[in-house]
């Protein structure tokens, strides 16, 4: 084809003429040089694509540097690619797996060798090497038929598995120096661009970090995370127990029947979770301590149905639940502290009266009675209306709330009265060895479906504010993780099956012409790896219900 098309370069807010069959690599040729960064990927009507895709049409284009979310994502597909491609060099025969993000970074395994410090250190230079060569990234679109084997005579059996059981009829796929792989999203189009990273080894395997958000030129600095690490690895181990670690095998579960056994076991991993975090406040709850259950986690997590569980087990260790409400405390709207755009920051822990807050918990551990306040979300003044609680020797108070884990918020409680618990989705379930489920998506997920369900909330408004969300997150919530007495996993290995029919219908509703439109359609990419699991079968005390209806729960 030589017909002239027009591209719209958004990035010089010009058009430019194309050849039909060019790539954006040869327009980038062309108007590079009037972009002041080097682009990873571009946004290609609202769909985030590798620089090898061809243009057939008009089309309107973003390209995006490493920096953006999007970049981000290609930057860290690409450079597992090419950690790949090492191993396969120096290992031959080894099996790498991405098992899920921690401290910063990716945890990866090796089996078939034993890790060491040297092995690690090679390996980093090997990737060192393949950036600067500069190595190109290709994109291939194959029948799935064709490519099923070419995965399988890698070793890459979870990647051919989820294939067959996704019925697709072609699979993209990328080649770099011999070896094939495919992943959740697009590479970059060549190594030259994946200079800054380093690998650590970590726990059993290897630690692959990124570039440090903050300086592009540096990678991150590993962050401790013990807890978090043994609330995965928990997980992890029951998932293959149960004979499902990857969706390929989630899905041929389901074709073969076996949901509700999935499902049933599941549901009971969670209530035996939640009781044994019980059983634990009750002792130390009779040794003096834990009057205070803190209950904290990022949006979605599943805190909400947690706590009232929690709740429910509590009272069958004899003791009498009593719910305290963090929003109730946040201070008359004039006296909220604002954010960097101006906006009111409810997500900022000084956005509550701390002082009030720590006074009355320390008066209710006293045994004297305390007036509540109550907040009126549509005038922004706190007032009282005569709420009076009262702790026996029984009760133990629960709070829920995103900053119930800083120790800012009830600075001024004696440390041994308060227990800490937190909530998050922790997905295990990986899309195969070189693919995991990204917790986020996970919870994005939850969030888009209760949003539209119960809120009124659109999944464009819901995809609007998920940045602003997860800076908070980052800023107030996961820095104190490792604070927690105790941590719940609230994923549960089938859901995202539950949630496909759920999550397609609204997010095919997206408008393609607005930019929340990529992550749209990334979302239903990803979805489009789960066969579907009907939720007859999901109990009503289940979390999952939190986000779908139907729970015994009052919200």
């Amino acid at each position: 084809m030589t017909d002239k098309i027009k591209v719209y370069i958004d990035n010089i807010g010009r058009s430019i003429e194309a050849k039909g069959g060019e790539t954006l690599l040869d327009i980038l040729d062309r108007v590079g040089g009037e972009i002041p960064f080097r682009p990873v990927c571009a946004r290609v009507n609202n769909k985030t694509e590798d620089l090898r895709f061809a243009i057939f049409a008009p089309k309107k284009v973003d390209f995006l540097p490493i920096g953006s979310a999007s970049g981000e994502r290609v930057y860290v597909r690409s450079l597992c690619m090419m950690l790949y491609r090492a191993v396969s060099a120096l290992c031959p025969g080894a099996a790498l797996t991405f098992e899920h993000s921690i401290s910063n970074g990716y945890y990866c395994l090796l089996r078939g060798v034993e890790v060491s410090d040297a092995l690690v250190g090679a390996l980093e230079s090997e990737m060192h090497r393949l950036a600067g060569l500069d190595l190109p990234i290709e994109r291939h679109e194959e029948l799935t038929a064709d490519t099923i084997p070419l995965f399988r005579s890698q070793g890459l059996d979870a990647k051919a598995l989820l294939l067959e059981t996704t019925h697709t009829l072609y699979t993209t796929y990328y080649t770099l120096d011999g070896i094939a792989d495919s992943y959740y999203g697009p590479l970059a189009s060549s190594t030259g661009i994946l200079s800054t990273f380093s690998l650590l080894p970590y726990k059993d395997g290897l630690l692959l970090l990124p570039f440090d958000r903050a300086d592009h030129k540096r990678p991150r600095t590993p962050r401790p995370q013990e807890k978090m690490y043994h609330a995965f690895t928990e997980h992890v181990a029951f998932n293959r127990v149960i004979g499902v670690k990857n969706v390929g095998e989630l899905n041929r579960a389901v074709e073969n029947g076996h949901t509700a056994d999935l499902i049933n076991v599941a549901e009971a991993l969670h209530a035996k979770k939640i009781a044994s975090i019980a059983d634990d406040i009750a002792a130390r709850f009779r040794r003096g301590g834990a009057r205070i259950v803190l209950i904290a986690g990022p949006s979605s997590s599943g805190k909400t149905t947690t706590t009232k569980r929690l709740a429910t087990f509590l009272m069958t260790d004899l003791l009498r639940p009593q719910m305290i409400s963090l929003d109730d405390y946040f201070v008359d709207r004039h006296l909220t502290p604002r954010d960097e755009s101006g906006d009111y920051d409810y997500e900022s822990i000084h956005a509550l009266d701390l002082e009030q807050f720590n006074a009355d918990l320390n008066a209710l551990l006293r045994g004297e009675e305390v007036e509540l306040p109550s907040y009126n979300f549509e005038t922004g003044t706190r007032s009282y209306k005569g709420n009076r609680l009262h702790l026996d020797d029984n009760t133990v108070l629960l709070i829920e709330g995103i900053h119930g884990l800083n120790p800012e918020l009830t600075q001024g409680v004696e440390d041994r009265m308060k227990y800490r618990v937190y909530v998050s989705a922790l997905t295990t379930l990986a899309i195969d060895d070189h693919n995991w489920v990204p917790t986020t998506d996970n919870r994005l997920l939850r969030r888009i479906i209760r949003d539209h369900k119960y809120r009124g909330t659109s999944a464009v408004d819901t995809l609007r504010r998920w940045a602003s969300v997860r800076r908070g997150e980052e800023k107030w919530i996961f820095p104190y993780q490792e604070n927690a007495d105790a941590m719940f996993n609230s994923s549960l290995i089938f859901e995202l099956g539950v949630m496909k029919d759920y999550g397609e219908e609204i997010l095919r509703n997206v408008p393609h012409d607005i930019p929340e439109y990529a992550e749209a359609y990334r979302l239903l990419k990803f979805l489009g790896y789960f066969s579907p699991i009907g939720e007859k079968l999901i109990p009503p005390t289940s979390l999952l219900r939190e986000f779908l209806g139907g729970s015994s729960f009052h919200y």
